[in-house]
């Protein structure tokens, strides 16, 4: 194919939730312009999602076997390094409950194919009907705004935007730049983390207003400020998750804005555990906290 028409490969982790992942892939064949390939990293799934994936009878389905759980980030870095290696131009980086609506690709596709600039579609909590996430926009004056509901974006085919991870078009000329994603981090820090390089590389990211999908937002979402900085929190987590969220959070930090930085942000977070569940929780925050201060990535048993 010619650059004017990319071939694209869709990549998602699969982790015992094969009826979540049948539907993704359900969507997906529905595109009014499908992708090329469908690539899904399975962390060693229990409930025969490998199996059941595999025989959908669609060609452009693969599902790679990655030896373990190594969460969201190991099983995306895989599938992403697979896709680019059979051949792909781009790849679409979803989760297996984010679900394009059927003219999603295609309207991304809809001008002309700039390698250059990362491309994503509008993530809509079908419960709400707002943002996901609150979306981070680039207003003409070079100020960000969070956007929360797609009637608040300006009229346009495409809206510069920051940060964003599920849902982006990842050309192979930013990955040659950029590098691989960083699978060490399990998960909740690869949506960060990634981003973060890409605008480090110098390239640019645009939301398609007429390209959406529907992507479940949290539950019981705590939102507070810090020096003009919004965080966000939800409540109700898992040890595991909170701890892999402060975990990386605090490493990262510390490699954008250095050492006090990390140890502020980290303190932010445990002062918005304790606002919101009490004390019981700290000993996981702070092991969290050493753990992303010393470096120690890759996946935590619990």
């Amino acid at each position: 194919m010619s650059i004017s028409d990319p071939r694209i490969a869709v990549v998602f982790a699969s982790f015992n939730r094969k009826e979540v992942a049948l539907a993704c892939v359900d969507r997906l064949r529905r595109q009014t312009r499908p992708p090329e390939m469908v690539v899904i990293g399975d962390n060693a799934s229990e409930d025969g999602s490998a199996e059941v994936l595999r025989s959908t009878g669609w060609d452009a389905v693969e599902v790679i076997d990655t030896g373990g759980n190594h969460g969201n980030a190991g099983a995306v870095q895989r599938a992403m390094d697979h896709a680019f290696e059979k051949g792909a131009d781009a790849v679409w980086i979803l989760d297996d409950d984010s679900w394009p609506r059927e003219g999603a690709l295609e309207a991304m596709l809809a001008e002309p194919w700039n390698p250059e600039l990362v491309l994503h579609p509008l993530q809509v909590d079908p419960k709400t009907g707002r943002f996901t996430w609150p979306l981070q926009v680039v207003m003409d004056d070079g100020t960000v705004d969070l956007v929360d509901r797609a009637e608040l974006l300006p009229e346009r085919k495409q809206v510069r935007s920051r940060g964003v991870w599920t849902g982006a078009l990842i050309s192979r000329q930013v990955r040659e730049v950029v590098g691989p994603v960083n699978g060490d981090l399990f998960i909740r820090g690869e949506d960060e983390e990634y981003p973060w390089r890409i605008e480090n590389a110098g390239f640019k990211t645009a939301a398609v207003p007429a390209a959406v999908m529907d992507h479940p937002g949290p539950d019981g979402l705590v939102s507070w400020s810090l020096f003009g900085r919004r965080l966000f929190l939800e409540r109700g987590l898992a040890d595991w998750k909170l701890f892999y969220k402060v975990r990386n959070m605090v490493w990262l930090k510390r490699q954008q804005r250095g050492g006090g930085y990390a140890c502020l942000m980290g303190l932010a977070y445990a002062a918005g555990i304790v606002r919101t569940e009490g004390f019981e929780r700290l000993p996981v925050c702070w092991q969290a906290m050493k753990d992303g201060w010393n470096g120690r990535l890759g996946r935590k048993d619990f």
